[in-house]
Formats: C-alpha cells, sequence, structure tokens
C-alpha cells in the first residue's frame, strides 16, 4: 500500500506533493476510474490520485489530451461514479447526494452548453432561477453583476443557437454561478475563443475567486490560462497525479535554462573580414557560466542554469566585459517548461 505522508511528515523544503493548510473543501483519496473495453485492455483513466484542495482556492489541473482530467472533474462533479477511492466536495459525497452536491456547485464545460439551445439567453437565466430556487432580490444581483463583468447586454435576448462560441462561453459562465456555488469546476472554458474573449473570461474568475471566495479547479490546455490565474498546479498523465505544488517551484525546478538579452553600446562589426562577429563563440563575448546562444547586431542573448549561477552574477560578470546600455532577464514561459516535462518525462518515477 502506498502510504502518503500527512502534512507534519511532508518535507519542507522542495517536495513534490505540498497540500494546503486549510482543511480541505475538495478532498480526494486514491481516485480510480476503470473502463473495460471489449477485447482490449483495461482503460486506467484515472488512477490512484490523491490531493485536496482548499476553500477559496484556484487551482490548475494541467495534463496532456487522455491524462485523466476531464474524467476527474466529471467524478467530482457528479456525472461518473468511481471505480474505487474516495471524494468529498463540501463534505458531501457527489455521486450519492447529487440533489444536494448540484445545487452547490457550478460547471462550465467549453464544448457543452447548460442553457436551452431555442431560448434567448436571458429566459435560460429565469429557467435557473426557479430550479436552483434563488430569491429574487439575490438573483437580480448577480445578474446585474455579471452582466457588467461579462458584457451580456448585447445578446441578453438572443436564442442560444445564434450566439458566437465567445458569447454563449459569457453566457455560460453567468448560468453557472447565479445560485452562487462555493465551487466552480472548469474543463477547458476558453477553448476556441479569441483574445478578447479569454481575457474577458478569466477576468471574470479572477473576479469570483478574490471578491466571492469561490473554489476554483481549472483544467486547461492554454497555458496562459494558469499563469494568469493559479498559483498552485497539479499535473496527471497517464491517469496518475505526477505533481502537485507552487507554480513558482515547478518553474525553478523544471524550467530550464534562463537568458539574459543584452544590449551593447554599438555594434560589434567584424573589422577582419573573418566573420567572427557573427560566431556564436567568438571569444570576445565569452563569460564563465553561460553560453551565448544568439547575436543580432548589438544584442547578445546569453543562456545560463539557475542552479549554477544567479542572475546578478552573470550581469556581474558581462558587465565587467563589455559596454552595456541595457539588460532583460527572461524566464521560460509555463508552455516550454510543461512541454519539457511531458516529452523528457522529468517526473516518471517522481
Amino acid at each position: 500500500m502506498t502510504h502518503h505522508p500527512s502534512a507534519a511528515e511532508a518535507p519542507r523544503t522542495g517536495p513534490l506533493v505540498e497540500r494546503p493548510p486549510l482543511a480541505p473543501l475538495i478532498d480526494v483519496r486514491d481516485l480510480a476510474k476503470h473502463f473495460a473495453m471489449r477485447r482490449r485492455p483495461l482503460v486506467r483513466a484515472v488512477d490512484g490520485v490523491t490531493f485536496r484542495v482548499a476553500p477559496g482556492e484556484l487551482v490548475g489541473y494541467l495534463g496532456p489530451n487522455g491524462a485523466g482530467k476531464s474524467t476527474t472533474l466529471k467524478m467530482l462533479t457528479g456525472l461518473l461514479v468511481p471505480t474505487s477511492g474516495h471524494v468529498t466536495v463540501a463534505g458531501r459525497i457527489p455521486w450519492r447526494e447529487r440533489r444536494a452536491h448540484v445545487a452547490t456547485i457550478g460547471a462550465v464545460f467549453g464544448q457543452r452548453t447548460s442553457l436551452w439551445w431555442d431560448l434567448p439567453v436571458i429566459e435560460s437565466f429565469d429557467l435557473l432561477r426557479y430550479i436552483y430556487r434563488i430569491p429574487a432580490e439575490r438573483y437580480r444581483a448577480n445578474l446585474d453583476t455579471f452582466r457588467d463583468l461579462l458584457d451580456l447586454d448585447a445578446f441578453l435576448q438572443t436564442p442560444v443557437r445564434s450566439l458566437s462560441l465567445g458569447q454563449r462561453m459569457r453566457a455560460d459562465f453567468a448560468a453557472a454561478m447565479l445560485h452562487d456555488p462555493t465551487v466552480l469546476f472548469l474543463d477547458e472554458p476558453t477553448i476556441g475563443l479569441d483574445v478578447v474573449a479569454k481575457e474577458r473570461v478569466r477576468r471574470f474568475i479572477r473576479h469570483l475567486n478574490a471578491e466571492r471566495g469561490t473554489t476554483v479547479l481549472l483544467t486547461t490546455h492554454d497555458l496562459a490560462d494558469v499563469e494568469r490565474l493559479c498559483h498552485r498546479v497539479l499535473i496527471i498523465d497517464g491517469g496518475r497525479l505526477l505533481y502537485d505544488g507552487n507554480l513558482a517551484e515547478l518553474q525553478r525546478r523544471f524550467g530550464g535554462r534562463r537568458e539574459l538579452v543584452v544590449d551593447l553600446a554599438e555594434d560589434v562589426t567584424d573589422i577582419g573580414g573573418d566573420g567572427s562577429a557573427s560566431r556564436l563563440d567568438d571569444p570576445r563575448f565569452a563569460v564563465s557560466g553561460a553560453d551565448v546562444i544568439a547575436r543580432d547586431g548589438p544584442r547578445i542573448t546569453y543562456a545560463f542554469d539557475r542552479d549554477e549561477t544567479t542572475a546578478a552574477d552573470l550581469i556581474a560578470r558581462v558587465t565587467q566585459r563589455l559596454r552595456v546600455v541595457d539588460l532583460a532577464l527572461k524566464e521560460p514561459d509555463i508552455e516550454t517548461t510543461v512541454r519539457r516535462i511531458y516529452e523528457e518525462r522529468l517526473l516518471d518515477g517522481a
């Protein structure tokens, strides 16, 4: 049997699995969902996943296609019954206490809508008011807030089938939050949206989390969502949880090399005509602890390992050798980091 250390047992420096200190609102232990396929091996879509989410957290749930993200969310929302394991959300077992459970959660699935296809948006909202038995005053207050945050007025009287994808997603977000759920489950909420629509949705998620204390679990392939919204991430692959921790720590441990972009006081020309000015190994620009990876006129880009050289040390070495007018430090983006984790299988065995 696998031993899951308690918070007191877990190492305090750089753990692969960190658990939030507050009592969990979402409690998942050894969760598994297996599918039997005719004449095919058993599919272990989710295989022994354990994590907890505290009230008010906004957590990114990452993984490649088929990793088990959506299957996990379907069990948390009560749409699927697990093969084994334990799940509670706000103290309830989702698939056993379905009616009470759905009254306290919201869910937005990027490829589906909870609205009535042939009705105007406002009539779908009115139906949801009756279904959830939302008091009239609270319904009006929430609708007014969401109309402003999501810019709904232009299409409130439009049938859902006539909405653009961006408009429908904004309407779905409002519908999911009309009854003030304590937990919001989001499965690819920005898929297919343009830049403007994505930012409006992200702003709404930030508002819900910061102003209302809504707990959010977000699956996405758009890692810009994660960078802009989440401090903590879970990474799942092959049905198994590989990482649970701080996004900044993930970057520090697996982000690869950092870059220092240096603008020199003048363009260094190749006086000798031997092409050395364009060579990356030109000794005039060599500094210990870093490699030149790009040259463009007066601009030089160095790459260095964070565990071997600090940015401050490298900047000191560069400015001692060269006449510098500007410097910029570039960190690897989260998309590059996560792609590297998948491709190089950096978390295998962890």
